[in-house]
């Protein structure tokens, strides 16, 4: 189960704001710094591009809490 939920409201949301916009990270730069370290996995696998286009369905992982992503629909 998801210790987040987060409903998209275009068709993507970039990685390293999803985590800024969930309150997972401070701030953009602190999501940047945590994606380029390989703390992020989308979908079960590392992730360290900070602009993955995260979209509805995508299962965010991060230091053993997870958001799921959704569509506004």
């Amino acid at each position: 189960m998801p210790d987040a939920e987060f409903k998209l409201t275009g068709e993507y949301i970039e990685l390293f704001k999803l985590l800024k916009a969930t309150g997972f990270c401070e701030s953009g730069g602190a999501a940047k710094h945590t994606i380029a370290e390989g703390r992020v996995k989308v979908n079960g696998a590392p992730e360290t591009r900070k602009a993955f286009k995260v979209r509805a369905g995508h299962r965010v992982e991060f230091e053993g809490q997870t958001i799921q992503v959704q569509s506004q629909q």
